[in-house]
This record gives C-alpha cells, structure tokens and sequence, in this order.
C-alpha cells in the first residue's frame, strides 16, 4: 500500500523543523537524491529544481512529510528572518548588560552575563539572537547550553547567556 508524504504545511507552526533526529531528503528533477539541509537545499526547492521531505521519526514507525512551506522550512532555520517564531526584530538592538552576579569562574573561557533588550524584542530562539549579537557587537554567544530569562509578562525581561569572554572586550 502507497501512501502520499503528509504536509509538513497542514501541522502549522507546531512542525519540528530543527528537531535533531529529523533526516531531510532533497529529490533532485534529474532523479538524484541527496541529504542534509542548507541555504542551497531551501534555494533549489524554491526554484524548482528539487523537491524537499523530511522523514519524522517514531517509536514504532516514521513518517514522511513534504516540506510544502518552505518559508516556514527557512524561517525555522534562520535562512528567512521570522520575527514571529523568534521574537527579535530584524534591527540593531537596544541592549543594556552586565555579567552575572553569579560569575564565579573569573578566568573561565566563557562568562555568564544578563541581558536586557530595550528595544522591546524578545528571545525565543537563542540561535538567532546569537548570530544578531555576533553581527550587532562581536559577541560569540554559546548556542550549545542552557539560558534563561526571568521577569514578568509586560514587566522588564533580563535573560541569562554564556558568552565567550575575549568577544565581551571588543
């Protein structure tokens, strides 16, 4: 029995797009099959020349999907800018900080600092306010630990990161 791929599109938002155990394959018009993800697999989608899937895995089967979204495929990964899904407007940022009260490994390579953005964004993806700090003022902020945020809602927000101490000096 045959099945059609399910539409990625059809689960909205709540599709998994950087879920680590999703495999995207790309079939190619010439019948090439390739894998992976990049700037290049979403542009040959976008033009026509491949088509992308994505397989979810399960615990008693998997399931394929056809990326049928792509600016919600590219959004998730940051190849499109999505203010919605990351909180942070595509600007300069307001940004006040300090290193964290908490700092107790003075010469460690990375440091904890709290941050607070007063230009009104929020982060919701740590990989985009990453990549906007990185360009916005030199920092190298760790993407692979934790970070936190406290405050209230309509109240001022201050979120937690780990940044790499020597970009912090430049």
């Amino acid at each position: 029995m045959q099945q059609d791929p399910r539409s990625a599109a059809a689960s909205g938002k709540d599709f998994p797009y950087r879920m680590q155990t999703l495999c995207y394959i790309e079939v190619h018009k010439d019948g090439r099959v390739t894998h992976g993800r990049d700037n290049g697999t979403y542009e040959r989608a976008r033009s026509g020349e491949s088509t992308l899937y994505a397989v979810w895995p399960g615990n008693y089967r998997s399931d394929l999907f056809i990326i049928d979204d792509l600016d919600e495929y590219a959004g998730a990964f940051g190849i499109i800018h999505d203010q919605e899904r990351t909180g942070l407007a595509d600007h300069v940022h307001d940004v006040k900080w300090q290193r964290s009260s908490i700092e107790d490994k003075p010469r460690a390579q990375y440091t904890w600092i709290e941050v607070e953005l007063l230009c009104g964004c929020t982060v919701k993806d740590l990989d985009t306010f990453a990549a906007q700090m990185n360009k916005q003022k030199g920092w190298n902020v760790a993407t692979s630990g934790g970070w936190g945020s406290s405050g209230m809602p309509g109240g001022k927000q201050t979120y937690s990161f780990r940044v790499r101490r020597k970009s912090l000096e430049s």
